[in-house]
């Protein structure tokens, strides 16, 4: 969908973004050229002709078309001017328009578009309003359809909520009018082509080395873990972390709403939901795919996120023989998280009593990790608890690993430190068992964290 740019069409793309003075696709004489140039286009070339053609080849010949059409165009303007105006035109045919150049910026974590006139980012944690703009509603519910179409979903009046992903994995939601009041909103939560691997997050701080070897330990001992946290915290992004350590000789299912995942095991088998099609039939949802996972000899089952009766099936394939799963949840703690898997299960099945539901998690699940977003933008790991077991009728937890906040420094970054509780977990007779033994000083390693 969206290709690396080079350098000069970076430059080009620089007066897009407002860093270069001069006219931006904001200004609205731009856009209307930019618009009949496209229409232009679309009438001269037989763009279905070349889609068989290798892309650099057509993204020349059509950027030359441009040009050609803009030497007849009475408006006077720059060599810089004709340049940004060919790639932009490029972008409406190839790409996603205006937003090409935000996918293109590695520093952008977050696009949000509130309607045609305005579009935030996020980066480094910060929201910024940028100078992109669309020509009007229909011009992005254009770019909302493109990008939906490619992963066989639909969006339109009769449903006009859609989740879906970009190539690279990046999570896409749109909501348009009527239920969105002030225009078509869209946003993409960004996946890098490059993933972060266990190193990059222990030296980005999300978590300390002892706390890595720890669950790196727990992976490839097959304990069960349940990856918890609010919306952007990083859920995704660890489990594909510790994915990392599973080992290429085994399969793996993975389930997922829309597939974001990227493992690099070789025996991987895929599966995604399906939504209704008009009919409002033929929707497959997560449980139906989950249950059918368990008929494809998985080695391990991970479901990127749990979130409503799958969580029953989940649970009984954790302890049932399918141990080393691995989950995300939507929690603010890992009490939290216990809880929210109860509720969960009570879905599919309201007449469970709750001593029996509180069992089936108290002896599937070992490890809840949470992560949270703090109020500087950086992403830690703040808890990682052992579930133990069952006390009456509670499930019993306790903490391995602990990140305290103590405070803000002077230009607003947190302070902190990771902190092991000195306990030894229970699970550590299965890391023995599994032939991993982890060094007791790593129980009572404390970690400053000056914000960095």
């Amino acid at each position: 969908m969206s290709t690396l740019a080079s350098p000069a069409e970076s430059s080009w793309e620089q007066r897009l973004l407002g860093q270069v003075p001069g006219r931006t696709s904001a200004n609205p004489e731009f856009q209307e050229l930019k618009l009949r140039l496209h229409r232009k286009l679309l009438e001269r070339i037989n763009l279905e002709a070349l889609a068989g053609i290798d892309n650099e080849s057509i993204r020349g010949e059509v950027r030359q078309a441009v040009l050609v059409m803009l030497e007849e165009e009475p408006n006077l303007l720059t060599a810089a001017e004709k340049n940004l105006l060919s790639h932009e035109v490029l972008h409406e045919v190839f790409g996603l328009g205006p937003l090409e150049p935000l996918l293109r910026d590695a520093t952008v974590s977050d696009i949000l578009v509130n309607g045609h006139r305005q579009v935030y980012v996020e980066r480094r944690g910060q929201l910024e309003l940028t100078s992109v703009q669309f020509h009007d509603d229909g011009h992005l519910l254009r770019i909302i359809d493109r990008i939906v179409s490619q992963v066989g979903r639909r969006i339109d009046e009769s449903n006009p909520m859609v989740d879906a992903r970009l190539s690279d994995g990046s999570r896409v939601n749109a909501i348009i009018p009527p239920l969105a009041v002030d225009g078509p909103l869209l946003s993409i939560r960004r996946f890098g082509t490059d993933k972060l691997t266990p190193p990059d997050l222990v030296e980005k701080r999300a978590l300390t080395p002892g706390m890595m070897t720890l669950l790196e330990a727990a992976v490839k001992a097959r304990l069960n873990i349940i990856v918890s946290g609010g919306t952007g915290a990083g859920k995704t992004t660890l489990l594909n972390a510790l994915s990392c350590f599973i080992s290429p000789r085994e399969r793996i299912v993975t389930i997922e709403d829309a597939a974001e995942l990227q493992l690099k095991q070789p025996h991987l088998a895929r599966l995604e939901t399906r939504p209704p099609n008009v009919e409002g039939t033929g929707a497959v949802r997560q449980r139906q795919l989950l249950i059918n996972s368990l008929r494809m000899r998985p080695d391990r089952i991970i479901v990127g996120e749990v979130r409503g009766e799958e969580a029953l099936d989940m649970l009984q394939a954790m302890n049932t023989g399918h141990d080393g799963s691995l989950t995300t949840v939507h929690a603010n703690t890992p009490r939290d998280a216990v809880s929210r898997l109860e509720v969960m299960v009570t879905l599919a099945n309201a007449n469970m009593h709750l001593a029996a539901i509180r069992q089936q998690v108290a002896s599937a699940v070992h490890i809840l990790v949470q992560c949270s977003r703090l109020s500087d933008g950086s992403r830690r790991v703040t808890n990682i608890t052992e579930v133990t077991g069952m006390e009456g009728e509670i499930v019993t937890l306790q903490d391995i690993f602990v990140f305290e906040k103590r405070g803000l420094s002077g230009d607003g970054k947190v302070l902190g430190r990771f902190l092991a509780t000195g306990i030894l977990p229970k699970f550590n007779e299965k890391l023995v068992a599994a032939g991993v033994k982890l060094p007791l000083d790593m129980f009572d390693e404390v970690v400053e964290i000056g914000g960095s």
